[in-house]
Formats: C-alpha cells, structure tokens, sequence
C-alpha cells in the first residue's frame, strides 16, 4: 500500500479505508455514530460525509453549467453535425476505457491523491475548453475531462471505505441528492451566463474555477480527523475470499516481473514508484478478472440492460411528447425540472425504504426494476398527456433509487477493498450504454416514436428475469465487523 506524503511522519496509515476511532454497537445511518450517544468521532464522521456531499454538488453543478451549451458551441466553431457527434462521442469513449483504470488507480495510490489529481485535470480541461477557437482545440480540451472526470466514482468508494455495509446505501443515497442538486441548479446558471457577452468561454472559466475551488476543499478535508486503515482492513470475508487472494498472488507475480519484491501480504516493497505503480494496478485488474466473471457479471449485465433502458426513454423524450402530444419544448422542460425534483426526494426516502426491506438493497433493486420497466410500458402505451406525464415523473424516482442499489449491490458482492475499480467498472459498463443506446434508439424511432421506451420496457424486463434467477452472492460479509472495529 502505497502512502500519502507526509502519513508516514504524521502516524497514519495510508488513505484507502476510513473508519471510525471507536466501536459501534449500533450505529445511526450515515454518521457512522452510537445510536443515543453521538461523541467526538461521532461529530468528526458527520462533518467529513458532508464535505464529501459538498463535493458532489459543486462536482455536478460545474459540469451541468457547460455540458448543456457545448453543441451549441461545437457548431459555432463551423463543425458539421458529423463532426460535432464524432467530438461529442469522444469523451464517452475516454471515459469507457479510463473509468476502470482511475478506479483501480485511487485503490492503489489513496482516494486523497487521486481525487486531488482528478479534479485539478478536470479544472485544466474545461480552462482549455473556455480558450478553444476551433474543432481541433476544442476536441483536444475535451481529452483531460474525458480521462480524469471521475470525481463522484473516487468519492462513492470514499463513502463506501468510511461507513458500514448496513449505512452504505442511505449514505449514497444523499451523496446522489446532494449532486443532483447541482446538476438542477447548474443550467440556471449556466444559462444566465451564457446570454452574456463571451458567454460560453465565461461559463468554462467559472466551471474551471469551481473545479479549483472543489480541489482547495479536498485539500482541507478533515482528514486527521478520521482514523486510517490499510488495506487490511478492507479484505472481503466470505465467499470470494479466495478470488481476492488470487488477485494478491497476481500483485507479487506482477512484481517479481519487474523486479520487485514483494512482502508476504502481497503488496510490493518500494523499488522504482512509477513502474511498481502500473505495475499493482495492473495486477489488481487481472486479479479482478476473476471475480467479475465468478460473482459480479450479473450486477454489470443487470446495470447495462437497465442502463441502455432509460437512456433509449431519454434519447426521445422531447421529440415523443412533441409528436404524441403537441407539447412543446418548455413544457417538456417542466416535465423534465418535476422529475428531476423528485429524484432529489428519492435520497431521502431511501433509508426508510431500505429498513422496509430489512436492508436487504438486491430485493429493493429488483423491485425497482420491475417498476420502471412497467413505467417505461406505461409511457410507451399512453393514450392521454396526463399518463405520459405521471409516469415520467415516476420514473425519474424509481431510477433514481435503482442506480444506488446497484452500486451498493457492486460493493457488497466485490468487497470495498477495491472500491474504486468495481465502480470504475461500473462507469465503464454504463458507457457502453452511452454507446448502444443511440444506436438503438434510431433503428427503433423508424419504426415508430414509442419505439425507444418500449424497447426500454423490453430490456428492463430482461434485466428483471436475470436478476430472478441469478441471485450474486455477498463477497464483503465482514466488513461491517471490521469497520466498526
């Protein structure tokens, strides 16, 4: 395990896992505290989830100022509508291949460092952004965004590295709310900037800037604040015990190659930092391999069906209730704003709904799944505006709720010691999403405007059916013990 500067002198140990300084018996929902007896710790745990959730906003609210008017801008650099797509995929498809190796990188290097290097990058790509005055800069601009933009990945396994099992799901759950949040309120602004002089290079220099100011808070966490734990404290007990040690076996194979020993816990002694670096990151994701097609190709298959399943309801929803309904674009906007607020209060409903369920998330997620295929049904079906206009509200609370589900469902299948690289994971199968989808979406909008969210309803039912039937099983059934410990 690799140490942060200065944890050395200052007796911590390294940043992969955070857990609290006394042991719990039982615990209050996202502070990690004694339910009845909130102590010092109990106060240190809250303030840090909430500068994480601080983070989370000003990640989303920067991005959502940028992202709506970068066609817009594509265009009035004299791309054609070939080329702006082609320059609009090219982040999807960074994002496709880095999303696992960042992830696999923060499990390796300490979540403090690589999200300090993934959110500075970020800033520089969108400061190159707001000073491109043709295709190919603004093509290039784009490249840092695409590699490091995975500030929310790198926090979620902060999350998951700081609470227990049992807290996991309500903890993103407001993570979620609180970035969503800034996704609503960042085209506000966004808006009103660019109808300024200068406006969209105005709008990149104030993401940038937001960027920055997101990295000064990282730096001035709390950190001391937090107790520490290495690697391992984060072993996954249970079923796929044995895939993790194949992956500590790949770490040392990995090393001699390079010639490097090794310690008996499977992480190399320091000898050339850079290529040892590649080198535990690499032997991480082929020791990953296993347990991805052992255990975990059910959550990534179930979150690719369901993936591609709303981004194709998406992909038309304005121009569907255009030609179904002869409502226009602001009233679409309002639609949109009405499901984007509920999907906030989704958040907060999750933690009674999970002590509904007995905490169990893979029941909560699968009915989830059943209710937004059945509302994809619904809206692709509907004779009348107001049905149409129900179930997209609907929707947006019932995806909200299952896109928590299934990344708790990916920690608590894989284990939180590689936090990072299962959601990696995740955004890499959900990029693949982004690809097929607007594939699908125009060979089913030929056949007729429904054609996309019945398709939708379609997968989202597949998905139901496999989760019926291949039930994953929990690699991380100690981890609540260990953290509380």
């Amino acid at each position: 395990m690799r140490m942060e500067p200065g944890d050395q002198t200052s007796g911590m140990a390294p940043d992969r896992g955070l857990v609290s300084a006394t042991r719990r018996p039982r615990q209050e929902p996202g502070t990690g505290t004694q339910e009845g007896a909130p102590g010092p710790g109990a106060v240190r745990a809250r303030r840090f989830l909430l500068c994480l959730y601080l983070v989370g906003f000003l990640d989303l609210f920067g991005v959502s100022m940028v992202v709506p008017l970068l066609s817009v801008h594509v265009k009035s650099l004299g791309a054609s509508p070939t080329v702006a797509g082609i320059v609009g995929s090219s982040y999807g498809i960074l994002q496709l291949f880095s999303s696992t190796l960042v992830g696999c990188w923060s499990d390796v290097v300490g979540r403090r460092s690589s999200l300090l290097v993934c959110i500075l990058c970020s800033a520089l790509g969108y400061l190159l952004l707001g000073a491109s005055t043709n295709v190919f800069l603004f093509t290039l601009a784009r490249v840092p965004a695409g590699i490091f933009k995975h500030t929310l990945s790198i926090s979620r396994a902060l999350l998951a590295d700081l609470v227990t099992e049992e807290e996991r799901p309500v903890v993103l759950g407001q993570f979620n709310t609180a970035s969503s949040m800034g996704f609503i309120l960042g085209p506000v602004v966004g808006g009103y900037l660019a109808e300024l002089d200068g406006g969209f290079y105005l709008t990149a220099f104030v993401c940038s800037s937001v960027f920055v100011l997101n990295a000064g808070l990282v730096w001035l966490f709390p950190w001391s604040e937090v107790k520490l734990s290495g690697p391992e404290d984060d072993l996954p007990r249970g079923r796929n015990q044995a895939l993790w040690e194949k992956t500590d076996s790949a770490v040392q194979r990995a090393a001699s190659a390079h010639g490097t020993p090794a310690s008996p816990q499977g992480t190399p002694v320091s000898k050339g930092p850079a290529r040892l670096l590649w080198a535990e990151v690499l032997a991480t994701l082929w020791g990953l391999r296993s347990l991805v097609l052992s255990a975990l190709w059910v959550v990534f298959l179930v979150r690719l069906l369901m993936a591609v399943a709303v981004m194709l309801y998406y992909s038309n929803f304005v121009l569907a209730l255009e030609e179904r309904f002869s409502m226009g674009p602001r009233a679409a906007g309002y639609v949109t704003s009405c499901g984007s607020a509920l999907g906030v209060l989704a958040g907060f409903a999750l933690g009674p709904l999970l002590r509904l369920y007995g905490h169990q998330s893979y029941r909560l997620l699968l009915h989830s799944s059943v209710l937004t295929s059945m509302l994809l049904l619904l809206f692709a079906s509907a004779r009348s505006l107001d049905v149409a206009v129900a179930c997209s509200v609907l929707l947006s609370f019932s995806t909200a709720i299952g896109r928590t589900c299934i990344t708790d469902l990916q920690l608590t299948v894989g284990g939180v010691r590689a936090g990072g690289s299962l959601l990696g994971m995740g955004q890499s199968v959900t990029a693949v999403g982004r690809v097929l989808a607007p594939i699908l979406s125009g060979v089913a909008q030929e056949v007729s405007p429904c054609g996309p969210p019945g398709l939708g309803a379609a997968l989202g039912f597949v998905a139901v059916v496999i989760m019926s039937r291949n039930r994953p099983h929990s690699g991380g059934q100690g981890g609540d013990q260990l953290k509380s410990e």
